[in-house]
């Protein structure tokens, strides 16, 4: 009888669901063969595989010093980032955690510091305060202990002072020469004769790298967090940016499009018209998978986006790649989503990006760029076609026509390069 057990492809959901029953360095693997066989794509599944892959990481590491956990943690985003150099998001994320782990470390020497001090500064309060009382002490009875002193050492002749004779300079010198005898030894608790540093209730070394690496993971987990929150942070702008009557043109379907235009639909009547996008594995993925099923690369079919906003009262007009510099004209805002922009202000957005913001520069249209926190990259740019990424061309022309593709050179590319100098505004979750 045949098996009825559904094969599961690899990706991101099978990498979460395998990260906490597997071994590291089994699952720092199976996130490098993902990122290089491109079954985990696209900057926010590489983002949260990369977050979750080093919670796991600094919770199954012994934190003994700081140095140490930096250097395990550049080790495997090292080797991450090795595996696909053009995911930038990884690297990102990599850079956001040192960085946790940095100022985590920091404000504990400093919070180590300040408790040393505050713990010192008491110690000798209190030793100037005993040291008060005991020069203000009898003369009386510092001349009686004085002179019990000398008749147990045999001396029996006359006292240095006598009952109602006040002599403060010899007495105060003698107390404080007798001072350890008559106290007797202090107990271990007394902060007069203690260190602050082996005060009991110092914490220990273990105690503090214990509370380190536990702030460490919290902070990894409002990276998280804010990764699943990212969509929505951005989408509360959009009542400041899309007005009543406009016209919006997109070439994007991700999750940070839809929701920012559904937010607008709630309150204002507007038109989209949707660039088809139809290249590379973006149309693949627009036009192949079905209706219910959200991709890793955070990108819904063209149609179940078109659903969505219809459903919220808003028309939208699908358009091919070609017509898009013939419907500039009537268009009032351009909306684009990007899969990571670059320190020169420069953007890698999905394939047809270039195109459609160059058709609003000659429009004057302004252009605006959706982007989260996590897709900003310190990288300069020297070589753009560098950052190009190169899909499957039979997304194109369909292997089947062998006549045609013996005679062309296909290029069928995933990621535009789009500079800085015809782009007006970025809207991002901060």
């Amino acid at each position: 009888m045949p098996s009825t057990a559904a094969i599961v492809t690899p990706g991101l959901s099978t990498f979460l669901g395998s990260i906490k029953s597997s071994p590291i360095e089994t699952s720092i693997e199976q996130l490098v063969s993902l990122l290089k066989r491109r079954q985990v794509r696209g900057s926010r599944s590489c983002a949260v595989a990369t977050a979750h892959l080093l919670r796991r990481v600094v919770g199954a590491f012994r934190v003994t010093d700081v140095a140490k956990l930096v250097e395990r943690i550049q080790e495997v985003g090292a080797r991450i980032v090795a595996a696909q150099p053009k995911e930038m998001t990884v690297g990102n994320i990599v850079r956001r955690v040192l960085r946790v782990v940095r100022d985590e470390a920091e404000e504990n020497r400093e919070g180590e510091a300040n408790a040393f001090d505050e713990t010192g500064k008491e110690a000798t309060e209190n030793n100037g305060a005993m040291t008060s009382r005991n020069m203000t002490s009898s003369p009386t009875s510092s001349a009686g202990q004085l002179r019990r002193s000398e008749v147990a050492r045999g001396n029996t002749g006359p006292s240095l002072s006598a009952p109602g004779l006040n002599t403060p300079t010899a007495t105060s010198l003698f107390n404080r020469l007798s001072q350890p005898s008559a106290r007797g030894p202090s107990p271990s608790g007394t902060l007069g004769n203690q260190s602050p540093r082996t005060s009991s209730s110092a914490p220990t070394a273990t105690d503090r790298t214990q509370d380190l690496k536990r702030e460490v993971i919290e902070g990894i987990e409002e990276i998280i967090d804010e990764l699943n929150q990212v969509d929505d942070q951005i989408a509360s702008y959009a009542l400041d940016h899309v007005h009543s009557n406009e016209v919006v043109l997109t070439n994007s379907t991700s999750t940070a499009v839809q929701k920012f235009l559904l937010k607008a639909a709630g309150k204002r009547k507007f038109t989209v018209i949707c660039a088809e996008a139809l290249c590379g594995d973006q149309g693949a993925a627009k036009t192949t998978v079905p209706q219910s099923t959200v991709i890793d690369d955070d990108r819904e079919s063209l149609e179940r986006f078109r659903r969505l906003l219809n459903a919220a009262g808003v028309t939208v007009v699908l358009v091919p790649d070609s017509a898009v510099f013939a419907v500039m004209s009537r268009v009032t805002k351009v909306i684009l989503d990007t899969h990571v922009a670059l320190a020169d202000g420069g953007l890698v957005a999905p394939a047809g990006t270039k195109m459609i913001a160059t058709a609003a520069t000659m429009h004057r249209t302004p252009v605006v760029v959706l982007s989260g926190i996590y897709q900003l990259s310190p990288v300069h740019v020297f070589d753009s076609k560098a950052l190009i990424e190169y899909g499957d061309p039979s997304n194109v022309i369909p292997f089947a026509q062998g006549g045609m593709i013996e005679r062309l050179d296909l290029e069928s590319p995933i990621y535009d390069y789009v500079p800085a100098n015809i782009m007006d505004l970025y809207i991002t979750n901060m």
